[in-house]
């Protein structure tokens, strides 16, 4: 079994393969908030909210992941997270795909601190809602 490296993942959002601009995609879960808990939500120990939390590079030319988050917001989109890098999924080296609504970040959105590093970049970080429990591709 193979498990999962730190330098192999690769991202698309909405057909577009991100991966260059990234430096972190985090698929994550939490319990929904809700102001309404059926009884079959409480009995399956509560409802989940799934995000794709990311870090990416402030780039505002208009093919960018910034550019997008900055024209786009409210819009949702596809997402597919391949952790092994494989372009094909199998059932040891899956994929994860899902709808996630493009949303502005709760903080830095263009600039920074200055660094005297000439590789260093200015970087903006969202958490994005997926519309459901993302899907594992095997096939």
């Amino acid at each position: 079994m193979a498990a999962i490296g730190t330098r192999k993942l690769t991202l698309t959002i909405d057909g577009d393969e991100v991966t260059a601009e990234v430096s972190s995609a985090i698929i994550t879960s939490k319990e929904a908030k809700s102001d309404f808990v059926s009884f079959a939500d409480a009995a399956a120990g509560g409802s989940r909210e799934y995000g794709l939390k990311l870090k990416f590079i402030q780039d505002a030319a208009s093919s960018s992941l910034w550019s997008q988050v900055w024209s786009a917001a409210g819009t949702d989109v596809a997402a597919l997270v391949r952790p092994y890098g494989n372009t094909v999924p199998t059932a040891t080296e899956p994929h994860f795909t899902g709808t996630v609504t493009i949303s502005e970040p709760d903080g830095d959105y263009l600039g920074g601190d200055a660094d005297p590093s000439t590789s260093a970049r200015f970087v903006t970080e969202v958490e994005w809602i997926f519309t459901a429990k993302p899907t594992k591709v095997t096939t």
